[in-house]
């Protein structure tokens, strides 16, 4: 009777399923812990285990792949019969109530007055428009000037030559012509290059989805290495463009920082917010979120994420495997209660300490 209650605890003890139990927890909040100190907060251990299966990631250009400081390089006041001085007053009033970094630049460089505006309202992925003195004015890109029936052949051509440069157009326009244009350039920052070809280097597709004309897209893109670069999209172009890539490649991330990108980051596999400079929209639609605005932190988070994933099955062995061999030894009676602790207390430490390695450098 005693011998048979012996057994009856050593296998009780034996079946404890403690380290089974710790063996996820444990190593997704150490994978969690491990991100947080790289600047890459993730929203759940969900998200961490996605990461593994990013097959494509698309991503927003200004502010994203570039420095998110771009200069105004050239501009020029298309002939009129208002002054030039005016056109380029407007431009600068119209500018300065924007918060898009590229009416950001505008705006530094023109002199503004003190013209009030009226009925100010920011057409996304396009632009601006406001009535100034009287006058209706939208400051667009390219894509708006055209649904306005506001290009011309001459236009085109003046547009081409900064778009070949990789330069990002704005025009002022009324309702009836193109007052003035205005190149804008940013510089790609050369952690991009870097996170690119880490990317690529895991299997993982790149691709840009941008407001600015294809010609600027794809310029941009052969500079950082991008595989593809689709251009001219407004919020919901790029909401299309991400379920495209799901179905073409399967799970697809989205980085992106602004407004005009909440759409496809909350509809991407995981959506990655750009943290230093995002808008609290992008960063609230997101799932994760880079704090010092390092793509490199992309490919770091797949791999932090494939070695989770591989701990974590590593742990899950070692919990069943101990477990099942004093088992076996428990029905075969040769096992102790010494040994029963161990396989309890000893698989527990073992899987907490396997985790834990995560934290390393």
């Amino acid at each position: 009777w005693l011998q048979a209650v012996y057994k009856a605890l050593v296998l009780l003890v034996i079946a404890c399923p403690c380290a089974l139990v710790i063996s996820t927890p444990v190593t997704v909040v150490s994978g969690l812990a491990a991100a947080a100190r790289r600047g890459i907060l993730i929203k759940g251990g969900v998200y961490l285990e996605e990461a593994r299966k990013i097959k494509a990631v698309a991503m927003d250009k200004t502010g994203t792949i570039t420095e998110g400081k771009p200069k105004l390089v050239a501009s020029e006041v298309l002939p009129s019969p208002i002054p030039e001085t005016r056109v380029l007053r407007w431009a600068g009033d119209l500018a300065g109530h924007s918060d898009h970094p590229v009416s950001r630049a505008i705006a530094r460089e023109l002199d503004q007055g003190n013209g009030q505006l009226e009925g100010f309202t920011a057409l996304p992925g396009r632009g601006s428009q406001a009535r100034i003195e009287g006058q209706t004015l939208i400051l667009g890109n390219h894509r708006l000037i055209e649904d306005r029936g506001l290009c011309s052949p001459e236009i085109e051509a003046r547009l081409a030559v900064h778009e070949a440069l990789g330069r990002t157009v704005t025009m002022l326009a009324t309702d009836t012509q193109v007052l003035a244009i205005f190149a804008v350039a940013d510089t790609i920052k050369e952690s991009s290059r870097q996170a690119l070809a880490e990317l690529h280097a895991l299997g993982v597709v790149s691709v840009m989805l941008t407001g600015d004309n294809t010609a600027t897209a794809q310029t941009i893109a052969r500079q950082a290495g991008i595989d593809d670069a689709r251009g001219n999209l407004l919020p919901e172009d790029k909401l299309s463009a991400i379920e495209d890539l799901q179905k073409r490649y399967g799970s697809t991330a989205m980085t992106g920082d602004g407004i005009n990108d909440a759409p496809a980051l909350a509809r991407a596999d995981i959506g990655i917010a750009m943290g230093a400079a995002g808008t609290d929209t992008a960063m609230e639609a997101a799932d994760v979120v880079i704090m010092n605005d390092d793509l490199r932190r992309i490919p770091e988070t797949i791999r932090l994420s494939r070695r989770t994933h591989a701990v974590l099955w590593q742990n899950i062995g070692l919990a069943l495997g101990i477990k099942a061999i004093f088992l076996g030894l428990a029905i075969f009676g040769n096992a102790t209660m010494w040994m029963a602790v161990f396989a309890d207390m000893g698989a527990s430490l073992l899987v907490v300490g396997n985790g834990v390695r995560l934290l390393r450098k």
